[in-house]
């Protein structure tokens, strides 16, 4: 399985709803959290997805610029639907290289929940923050530099 990898402009309606429906099936479903999901952050990301042969979105992720001055990008809204088939950690990577590759970033940002540190560890990334609390579960701040 590849994926797909596409700035908010260049979805197609279909790619779309199948990004939105999964992260609401499993953020705000899955995990009980009704939180503002869609926001304006999607319309200037890159979006990294893989679908199944009936077109559902199996994972996604998106990727913008966080802060220009500092050249650092930020990964999010980072889910699959399937757990311990790998398909998470080729997900993150390929979200990397896009931070990488078509932002030019110097560091990489994301907030994790704080049970998956050890997922995003696996790709360079450590905690640079204290556990907190984001619409009412436990995250903390983590960073990754270009190199590693």
């Amino acid at each position: 399985m590849g994926f797909f990898i596409k700035h908010f402009n260049e979805l197609t309606t279909r790619e779309l709803y199948e990004i939105l429906k999964t992260r609401q099936e499993i953020f705000i479903i899955e995990q009980d959290c009704p939180y503002m999901d869609i926001d304006d952050l999607d319309l200037d990301a890159m979006h990294v997805f893989s679908r199944n042969e009936e077109g559902r979105v199996t994972s996604c992720l998106r990727v913008f610029m966080r802060d220009e001055e500092s050249k650092t990008a930020q990964i999010g809204r980072v889910v699959t639907l399937t757990h311990g088939e790998g398909l998470g950690g080729e997900l993150l990577h390929e979200g990397v290289n896009v931070a990488l590759d078509h932002y030019k970033a110097e560091k990489i940002y994301l907030e994790a929940q704080t049970y998956a540190i050890g997922y995003y560890a696996k790709e360079g990334f450590q905690v640079v923050s204290g556990e907190f609390l984001e619409d009412g579960i436990p995250h903390v701040k983590m960073e990754r530099g270009r190199n590693l």
